[in-house]
């Protein structure tokens, strides 16, 4: 075929980029909470993030979604899931780079942050695989309520190595662990679960239910919740039994989801399943929310990712693209949306790493308000975000092969997970309500930039306001989670970001002149020096 014209204005390839240390924001959050050895451990992460060798595999898994296979070819059931070879590549790169269970036991005082790090870093190239990374780091804290349950499994959970298949746990040289709570009746209300479980004289339990959503179901455990006489209580639950003999574990069917296409969600049905007491009978919500609350930190650090992503995108496109005379970023109303999403993007990443640093330090008052009112702020902006950076790339933006589909259709995710919005901001008030401590350690942490901006002074101002009527708590309680994470994210950049970025923060989202929609910052932000920062080398 004759070619009619020759083809230009059209970007070149995404690839050769590090997402890690050529991201300024991360970057410099890592050096504030860690150090330059730490940032360095992750070179080889971050130059494979940026390589087209890890787009394809985020492609191709994407593209090539898990399959269930129930039986074998002779009827016998076997409740597999089968997955791409490019998932297989990017599970084993995340948990032998440290992003799954390895922190709990590394001796480095940063071990968190440089995982979190990490994993804002890795996951731009595919979310999916991020779920069963975040449930086997998660898992860790929570079985160590039962000391002989982490002896037997915590050496797997937080190995380096990924071993495919089921087999028994203890004899493999690394473990995957996911999640059992919702049911069908009860959604966040697990308290609501139907799942009986029955004690057995060699101290097991054998389960029976229905659990609606269980993700990774390949995993090599499970940590679920079920009935006792007591009331709800935790189980781990392996999909091998000691004896080498498989548990039952019967997939009914995968979910056939808006996104996350690359990962596994199951419903599973338990008959007689075999599971352990993690805990204590009864008190089976705080078992596992050691588990929630240390997911909520992947669920802002994912959420950060994906806004990273989709502005890497529209940088590139627009660093590259010409319309009307110019380069698109050369346009001020381009560069004002550019500004717009890039502060975005750095106040989501300076929260979520000091979240990490949170872990780190022991900072479990802090953690416990902060990570909610991370997890309702920052998960909750991301689809608008992406819809905006998909909007910078116009048409080529809504075609699947630009990747911005893909992270379209991630983005509501962390933000439903474990808890939509409205169960999200209520336990933002429980946090406050529960513990003088909880609100004193947030409070703290924002007094640290009190004088530094008027404007900042004033949101401030305007929490406390918010939260002085206890009568009206429980309707105002998406304002008050939403203005809660929004003064920790500017008592993080006024004191640590660049000027213009810190200014540009205050005059929109605290200033009280901010559009509807990105892209409305006010005259007289340095618009230019923002977008510059947040060019990643080599886009």
């Amino acid at each position: 075929m004759s070619a009619t014209h020759e083809v230009s204005n059209q970007v070149p390839p995404l690839t050769g980029h590090d997402p890690i240390a050529g991201d300024a924001a991360l970057a410099e959050a890592c050096l504030r909470h860690a150090d330059a050895a730490t940032l360095g451990s992750l070179a080889g992460l971050g130059r494979l993030a940026g390589s087209e060798q890890a787009h394809e595999w985020g492609r191709l898994a994407d593209e090539n979604p898990p399959k269930l296979r129930t039986h074998d070819r002779y009827g016998h059931r076997v409740d597999e899931v089968e997955f791409h070879p490019a998932w297989h590549e990017l599970m084993r790169t995340a948990v032998e780079h440290g992003l799954a269970g390895a922190p709990w036991v590394q001796p480095s005082p940063s071990a968190h942050v440089r995982r979190a790090v990490g994993y804002l870093g890795w996951t731009q190239v595919d979310m999916g695989h991020g779920c069963p990374v975040t449930m086997t780091y998660a898992a860790v804290p929570a079985l160590r309520r039962t000391p002989e349950l982490a002896a037997r499994y915590e050496p797997g959970l937080t190995a380096t190595a990924y071993e495919f298949g089921l087999a028994e746990p203890t004899g493999k040289s690394g473990l995957i662990a996911g999640m059992g709570m919702t049911e069908k009746q009860g959604g966040s209300d697990v308290r609501a679960n139907t799942t009986r479980a029955v004690p057995q004289p060699d101290g097991s339990y054998l389960l029976t239910g229905h659990k609606w959503f269980t993700s990774a179901p390949m995993s090599d455990l499970f940590l679920v919740l079920a009935q006792l006489d007591e009331g709800i209580s935790c189980f781990v639950v392996p999909r091998v039994l000691p004896d080498g003999s498989r548990n039952v574990f019967a997939l009914q069917r995968l979910k056939d989801k808006l996104g996350d296409r690359s990962n596994a969600s199951s419903e599973v049905e338990f008959d007689g399943t075999a599971g352990w007491l993690v805990g204590e009978p009864g008190r089976g919500v705080p078992a596992i929310i050691e588990m929630v609350n240390t997911t909520r930190l992947d669920c802002v650090l994912g959420s950060a990712a994906t806004v990273r992503a989709a502005l890497t995108q529209a940088m590139h496109h627009a660093r590259h693209r010409r319309a009307f005379g110019a380069l698109l970023v050369d346009q001020p109303l381009m560069e004002n949306v550019l500004a717009d999403l890039a502060v975005e993007s750095e106040a989501a990443t300076a929260l979520a790493i000091r979240l990490a640093a949170a872990l780190d330090a022991g900072e479990s008052a802090f953690l416990r308000l902060a990570g909610a009112a991370a997890k309702f702020w920052v998960c909750k902006r991301t689809p608008g975000v992406v819809g905006e950076a998909m909007e910078v790339l116009g048409g080529n933006g809504y075609v699947e092969e630009s990747g911005l589909p893909r992270l379209y259709r991630q983005a509501p995710l962390n933000s439903i997970w474990e808890g939509s919005g409205n169960v999200i901001a209520l336990d933002v008030l429980r946090a406050m309500g529960r513990s003088s401590d909880t609100f004193a350690a947030v409070s703290d942490e924002i007094e640290l930039a009190r004088g530094a901006d008027p404007r900042f002074d004033d949101a401030v101002k305007r929490l406390h306001g918010e939260l002085g009527d206890p009568d009206q708590l429980a309707v105002r309680a998406r304002r008050i989670a939403g203005l809660l994470a929004l003064c920790l994210q500017g008592s993080l950049l006024l004191r640590h970001a660049p000027e213009p970025v810190a200014d540009a923060f205050c005059a929109s989202r605290l200033g009280g002149d901010w559009g509807a929609v990105l892209g409305t910052l006010p005259a007289g932000v340095a618009a230019r020096r923002i977008v510059d920062r947040a060019t990643v080398g080599g886009v």
